[in-house]
């Protein structure tokens, strides 16, 4: 049974890198050996995946990119020779680490620096400490995407980034799009809708606007919600914001006091399982700047939700304008038209959005990634267990 070993900071399910990890290797560890090199894994399967933790600090970013660089290879040298194993392939995360064949890549740092950066950009040493992270990344990208004997983007729009970044990369890059469990987030029969959007100060005459990120606020376009609710000054409107540290969370919370919208959004910080708010909204507004292919786009859209977001990776292959959801700018007047659009549907209208976007996701359910992957794989390792061409 061929072996593959893989580098990633947090292989865990509220992590969007890890999250397609885990899934990965959840659904082929059967058919290959895996070993984790991690600093945090849930662990799917125990008796079959190998974990070996990389003790590195998990914040600041760029300290963890930095430590990350000097522990990882030591672990994995010391795996080796003390196991006596070898790794038929290894995987690697961008240029998270120095190590491996197979580079899964879910952003193009340097492309966002020089397009994006500017526009959503953190301010104070939180903004600092992201750039920091950010040039980190686009300084050793290009030797890792040079090294990589092959390299997988979820998203098309992705994959043109790095081909228009990197031309000598091009001709190795595969895509593989993010999954989404699409049973699990379909609204179950047993749900109180009614009295859960009570809970949050939504009543049924009110429109529920999910906002969700673990952080990053700024990049995913959480500001530009706040001021097209403060342009727009219209009641119906509720936004629930699903995610987000403490201490971003309250950041934010005071910004919104300030700009007398406080009877209308509901921070509701990191949760375990955000599919009750998403059940419980009438749609998902997501006006970020950049994704490679955003996880909760998917889960919203599974989950029955209309998306009201911008043409970024991912989201223009399947979001069709009017028919699953509304296409936006990235401004405060693109995000208040979009909204303004919202309102003036019909409840049928929307619900038959929320339906259209629930279709348009089935093919990336996570049977047809995991499926996607083991082509992926059995195309790269040969019948020895060493890699010998990139797939088409």
């Amino acid at each position: 049974m061929p072996r593959i070993a893989l580098f990633d900071y947090r292989v865990i399910a509220n992590n969007p890198i890890g999250s397609c990890h885990r899934r990965m290797i959840a659904g082929l560890c059967h058919e290959y050996e895996f070993t984790v090199f991690a600093v945090e894994f849930e662990n799917p399967c125990p008796q079959r995946i190998r974990w070996v933790r990389i003790p590195c600090p998990k914040r600041p970013l760029a300290f963890l990119f930095i430590t990350f660089h000097l522990v990882a290879p030591l672990y994995f040298l010391g795996y080796r020779m003390r196991n006596r194993v070898h790794f038929a392939l290894v995987q690697s995360v961008e240029s998270n680490s120095g190590l491996g064949d197979v580079s899964y890549a879910h952003f193009c740092h340097r492309s966002y620096l020089r397009r994006h950066w500017r526009r959503s950009q953190a301010p104070g040493l939180r903004g600092w400490l992201r750039w920091l992270d950010h040039a980190l990344h686009s300084l050793l990208e290009p030797w890792a995407f040079r090294r990589a004997r092959a390299i997988v983007t979820p998203s098309l729009g992705l994959a043109r980034e790095l081909a228009s970044e990197y031309p000598e990369v091009a001709r190795k890059v595969s895509v593989v799009p993010n999954p989404v469990d699409v049973h699990r987030m379909r609204l179950p029969p047993g749900f109180n809708r009614a009295r859960f959007r009570r809970s949050l100060g939504v009543t049924e005459d009110d429109l529920g606007l999910a906002f969700v990120a673990l952080g990053q606020f700024e990049r995913k376009g959480l500001p530009l919600v706040l001021e097209a609710l403060a342009h727009l000054r219209e009641p119906r409107l509720k936004l629930l914001v699903v995610g987000g540290r403490e201490d971003l969370v309250e950041t934010y919370r005071r910004r919104a006091d300030r700009m007398g919208l406080s009877p209308y959004v509901q921070f509701l910080g990191d949760q375990h399982d955000v599919r009750p708010y998403l059940w419980s909204s009438d749609a998902l507004v997501f006006p970020s700047f950049y994704e490679a292919f955003s996880l909760v786009t998917l889960e919203a859209a599974a989950a029955g939700l209309p998306l009201i977001v911008p043409p970024i990776n991912g989201v223009e292959e399947f979001v069709r304008d009017g028919e699953n959801g509304l296409l936006i700018h990235q401004t405060r007047d693109g995000v208040a038209a979009g909204l303004a659009r919202f309102l003036a549907l019909s409840p049928d209208a929307r619900r038959s959005m929320g339906q259209a976007a629930r279709e348009s996701v089935q093919r990336y359910d996570t049977r047809n990634f995991v499926s996607a992957w083991r082509n992926y794989y059995a195309a790269l390792i040969g019948l020895r267990g060493g890699l010998t061409a990139t797939p088409p």
